[in-house]
């Protein structure tokens, strides 16, 4: 049942009109005076949510934050200002769609009767026809005032969101060429030429003769351990952290005939021995896994593969980009060192690294 003659009628209603009272109809309805009105206040809320948008931005710029931040009623100005102003710009988009759709969208009562599961073509035609009867009927083609409004309030939403992302922090390229400490930058770890490669957690150096096939040792970049003449740390703090978690390493010797050397790196290995990023490519898993026989590493988060004796390659699992390999060389006293840095950046993918 409906009293809107542009909707499908039903050949048969399995219920009565049980008496239902006549349809109310609403002030803006019947008087063009007040339907005007409530355009206007729908629009008002839009364009409140405008000047919160902006009050955002100009507190965002305003405010100062860090060690000496300014406040308001002893909270951080930035922050409460910050939530107040997206709060608003979202609540007053919201408070505008509602009185919209409550004053001025049209308003009929329809009755739909109980069908199967799975709807008739007739329904389905039915259907297409009210959500087109919908779109027309919400007024959003003959009320511009309303429209433009709601358009640009939405779409200065989002200007929060990319004055936000200035707080992620400077790009990776910013902090290599303003970096303070070794190793800094996602492009970069600590690993130098001639670095001793040492076991983790005790930082004892390693030599060939340490390893036998088979074996696989976690390791660390030597800077990490060093001290200087008072016996104080040359890497602390957050900076030891990075330096850790970035230069992280998994050793394996193998056979050497069992290593395919990639394209220029026939000298990376040192007798059977190879040295690969410790995280995994795919979300930065650590891996540890070992197949002993396969020379095949799984990371235990999402079972990517990798096989050790073929440049790192993925074998299984999502993981989209190999390994990161360490050349390995041996100084004068026969420990293992590294020839440089890794030739491509460690960890997760992410959108300015080079595919190859």
């Amino acid at each position: 049942m409906s009293d809107n003659p542009n909707l499908p009628a039903r050949e048969e209603e399995p219920l009565a009109n049980p008496g239902l009272p006549a349809h109310q109809w609403r002030p803006t309805d019947v008087d063009p005076a007040k339907e005007r009105r409530a355009e206007r206040q729908v629009s008002t809320l839009f364009g409140l949510s405008i000047v919160c948008v902006v009050l955002f931005v100009a507190a965002y710029v305003i405010f100062e934050i860090g060690d000496t931040p300014d406040v308001i009623l002893g909270f951080g100005a930035s922050n409460v200002t910050l939530g107040l102003t997206l709060g608003g710009a979202l609540l007053f988009i919201g408070l505008g769609i509602i009185q919209w759709a409550r004053k001025l969208m049209s308003d009929h009562e329809i009755v739909e009767m109980r069908h199967p599961a799975r709807s008739s073509d007739e329904d389905r035609e039915a259907t297409v026809a009210v959500l087109q009867q919908g779109l027309e009927e919400s007024g959003i083609g003959r009320r511009p005032l309303v429209r433009n409004s709601l358009l640009a309030a939405v779409a200065l939403v989002l200007a929060p969101f990319v004055v936000l992302l200035r707080d992620l922090g400077p790009t990776p390229n910013q902090v290599a060429n303003d970096a303070d400490y070794p190793g800094a930058g996602i492009k970069n770890t600590i690993w130098t030429n001639g670095m001793r490669v040492v076991r983790d957690v005790i930082g004892t150096p390693i030599k060939v003769s340490d390893l036998e096939i088979g074996d696989l040792v976690n390791a660390e970049p030597a800077a990490i351990f060093e001290v200087d003449d008072e016996g104080e740390p040359l890497v602390e703090g957050v900076t030891l952290q990075i330096a850790k978690s970035k230069g992280a390493l998994i050793l394996l010797r193998m056979e050497p005939d069992d290593i395919i050397p990639g394209p220029g790196r026939e000298n990376w290995s040192v007798d059977g021995i190879v040295a690969y990023s410790k995280i995994c490519t795919h979300v930065g898993c650590p891996i540890s896994l070992n197949e002993r026989t396969t020379h095949h590493l799984l990371c235990p988060c999402h079972q990517s593969t990798f096989d050790l004796a073929d440049s790192g390659k993925v074998v299984f699992g999502p993981a989209a980009r190999a390994l990161p390999q360490l050349p390995l060389a041996v100084d004068q006293e026969g420990y293992l060192v590294a020839q440089s840095d890794f030739t491509e950046p460690v960890g997760p993918s992410f959108w300015e690294r080079d595919s190859q």
